[in-house]
């Protein structure tokens, strides 16, 4: 080949290879093997092009010290360049460092927060100052994602986001607490949902409720709602409303001597039930249960002691125990319930039941004596013989649900003239969840750890909003999940020997196993090379 000629196959190579990659930024492909698939953009994401009418702007302010600090900037710019390259350019990705735009400023004003991580560089630490936040701008509107260090939930947060924006709409939760106080007993709910670019509007008991609300929590209250509370209920049920009721069958004194008794139902449960779902004044219990620690006296009265057990009340319900055909369980995790109750599916005409997850089939239930003290551990299972199985713990309902006011005049309320609205003249299709547990939404999920509460609760608050399609991207990543699994001791005994002896013995052995293949491999080439050498000498 003469010098002109590799000249020119040197340059028609380049030129080949500048066109292949401009030409993979629009036709590419990619392999995830992830199980989740993680790093995979969903069909509802690449096909968001049809519903944005003007660009949308997305800005990623990324500090570059970070991104040469850690690889996970690298990781979210990516999938943000294959969720921009899908849109065929409806939207636009803009990536920029604060500090060096100089617009630090303005970039904490519309909440990016900075973020101080620690380095250590030549025996010496320091903390450095970085941004990792999202800007979503859809014509004059704009949503912040104020720190994005993750993919798990990544792709949602953008699809709901922009969404929200072209629409037009405030992705608003309508909460009704009952007989407890929002900003302190559900922190990590509230916290949740701002997270999810939800919005709590809070309703007092017997307030308005907006008919256009796309959906509402109801945590508990079966105490402190009275008639005119529970008519508005109903009422914006009837005109195709949707709601989530937390219930407890049994009400079990938390926060004190764990003391347990029915409630003084005030009509919420009885019209649950009439439309298709019964909480029953009953508590479960199931092996597969969360620990407990308590404190106790020593038995020389002369001090307290700290004591942990498996508590069969607290249940970890298993990811196993999901409803995988129905959209808020497809991608069940499980949960962790506190004192929950059991359900009864009766549904009426018109309306479908179904179940959402349930218990073990080594659950059982407490009907008439409810020892719940962790003291009394020797009567838990006093009617364990009578009553294991399978319980109902979380049920759904769909179709046109009938009016617990039907025939009955409108309640009167004490100290308040105000006249309530008729019913409906046609009611609508509705869609409500209820799950047999108040407290399983509230603090104590920082006790159990159980971020996969939130995940259900977010997951239901989408199905019942309406973002069926969505649902199923909220987490691309599964978790670790927890170590306590596990629940027969035998196979959790049987499970830890098997990673000891695939830890300790069998991966060494492995080692060097491979280690003297290659070395034996190597030296019979040696040697064939040497005798090949000699032969032609």
């Amino acid at each position: 080949m003469t010098r002109k000629q590799t000249a020119a196959l040197t340059v028609l190579s380049l030129v080949a290879l500048a066109l292949a990659f401009l030409v993979s930024r629009r036709f590419w492909f990619r392999l995830d093997f992830t199980r989740n698939r993680a790093y995979t953009i969903s069909a509802v994401s690449r096909n968001l092009h049809t519903e944005i009418p003007d660009q949308v702007r997305i800005t990623y302010y990324l500090s570059d010290k970070l991104r040469s600090m850690h690889p996970m900037p690298g990781e979210i710019e990516d999938l943000l360049r294959e969720y921009a390259a899908y849109s065929r350019g409806k939207i636009r990705l803009v990536v920029r460092d604060p500090v060096k735009a100089r617009l630090a400023e303005q970039v904490e004003r519309l909440g990016i927060q900075p973020q101080q991580i620690q380095t250590v560089a030549e025996d010496q630490s320091s903390l450095v100052t970085v941004y990792t936040g999202l800007a979503i701008e859809y014509l004059d509107a704009i949503e912040v994602l104020p720190v994005v260090f993750s993919l798990d939930t990544l792709e949602y947060d953008l699809t709901s986001r922009i969404r929200a924006l072209v629409r037009g709409s405030e992705r608003q939760i309508g909460i009704i607490a009952g007989d407890r106080r929002w900003n302190e007993d559900y922190v990590y709910l509230n916290q949740a949902f701002a997270g999810a670019g939800y919005r709590p509007y809070l309703i007092a008991p017997g307030d308005e409720i907006p008919d256009s609300l796309p959906a509402l929590f109801v945590l508990g209250g079966a105490e402190a709602l009275d008639g005119r509370a529970l008519y508005r209920i109903d009422r914006y049920i009837r005109l195709g409303g949707r709601a989530l009721f937390a219930l407890d069958g049994i009400y079990v004194d938390a926060l004190g001597s764990f003391e347990a008794r029915r409630p003084n139902d005030q009509g919420l449960l009885e019209m649950v039930a009439s439309y298709g779902v019964s909480v029953r004044p009953e508590l479960v219990l199931d092996r597969a249960a969360l620990t407990l620690q308590y404190r106790t006296g020593s038995p020389g009265g002369g001090g307290v002691q700290y004591r942990i057990i498996r508590y069969p009340h607290w249940i970890a319900v298993l990811p196993e125990s999901g409803n995988l055909e129905h959209p808020v369980s497809a991608h069940f995790g499980g949960l962790d319930l506190f004192w929950a109750s059991p359900l009864e599916l009766h549904a009426p005409e018109g309306v479908e039941a179904v179940p959402l997850f349930t218990s073990t089939g080594d659950a059982w239930v407490m009907r008439d004596r409810f020892y719940t003290n962790p003291e009394d551990a020797g009567l838990f299972e006093r009617e364990a013989a009578q009553t294991r199985g399978l319980k109902i713990l979380g049920a759904s309902l769909t179709g046109t649900f009938p009016s617990w006011f039907s025939g009955a005049p409108k309640p009167a309320g004490e100290g308040s003239e105000e006249e309530l609205p008729d019913m409906p003249a046609r009611p609508r299709p509705s869609r409500i969840i209820v799950v047999g547990d108040t407290d399983f939404a509230t603090a104590l999920i920082g006790v159990s750890g159980g971020g996969q509460n939130l995940d259900f609760l977010l997951q239901a608050a989408d199905w019942l909003g309406n973002d069926d399609d969505i649902i199923g991207i909220r987490s691309r990543e599964s978790g670790a999940g927890r170590l306590d699994r596990i629940i027969d001791p035998e196979k959790r005994i049987a499970a830890m020997r098997l990673v000891q002896l695939v830890n300790v013995i069998l991966t060494p052995l492995f080692v060097v196993f491979a280690g003297l293949l290659f070395a034996w491999r190597r030296r019979a080439r040696f040697r064939l090379s040497a005798k090949e050498h000699f032969d032609d000498v």
